[in-house]
């Protein structure tokens, strides 16, 4: 599989995917650390992509994305950006309202499971 395919994969099957420097635990770069800090703080499962154990996606991701930097947030198939961006918009509140819409509280899906019943 070509790597662009990849890429293309990981950002259909994954509603929020942060392409980062290390882990959200183990963060091997400030601007990683600030951008998984603000997703962790959404409360939400995400995934991640380590591009420093992976050459081939750091880099051709960016030709992809048309974004030069990492990390970088794509939600629901969508490049949100890089560090400045989801830290303004976690510190508007935005980012959390983004990341409900698009990963429902269980209560909500248990509501929704009240409706068809």
């Amino acid at each position: 599989m070509e790597i662009i395919d990849t890429i293309k994969q990981q950002i259909e099957k994954n509603p929020i995917i942060l392409y980062m420097k290390g882990s959200p635990n183990a963060p091997q770069c400030g601007f990683s650390m600030q951008t998984s800090q603000a997703l962790m703080a959404c409360g939400k499962r995400f995934a991640y992509i380590d591009v420093l154990s992976d050459p081939e996606i750091r880099a051709n991701l960016p030709t992809y994305a048309n974004w030069p930097t990492f990390p970088q947030l794509w939600v629901d198939g969508e490049l949100i950006g890089g560090c400045d961006i989801v830290v303004e918009m976690h510190k508007k509140g935005e980012l959390k309202t983004l990341i409900d819409q698009v990963v429902p509280t269980e209560d909500t899906e248990k509501e929704k499971e009240k409706e068809k019943a």
